[in-house]
């Protein structure tokens, strides 16, 4: 892999990494902080992200592409992270924003 694909990848799932259980963030906000875009930055999720907590990038909307729902859905009720009756991830609560420092 190219030097340069391979610190963004590093750098995407090291913002990954660091969101808090029971919190999302989305691709976007990642992309805010390492460049590109947010579909930049769900391919790397989709091709390296099996090892950092995956269910904790969301879309804007809050939710997941289907495929990864279910598996999610049990994430999110083991770490409390607040959902709707809909399974999508309640932002206004639960968003964490790499860009704000804790």
């Amino acid at each position: 892999m190219d030097p340069a694909k391979e610190e963004y990848v590093e750098q995407v799932l090291s913002w990954v990494e660091q969101v808090p259980p029971g919190r999302v963030t989305t691709y976007g906000a990642i992309a805010a902080v390492v460049g590109g875009g947010p579909r930049q930055v769900g391919a790397v999720m989709s091709r390296h992200g099996g090892p950092v907590p995956w269910w904790r990038v969301v879309r804007a909307d809050g939710s997941l592409p289907p495929s990864h729902d279910g598996e999610a859905r049990a994430r999110y009720l083991e770490e409390g992270t607040p959902t709707s009756g809909t399974g999508r991830v309640q932002m206004r609560d639960a968003f964490w924003d790499p860009a704000v420092p804790d």
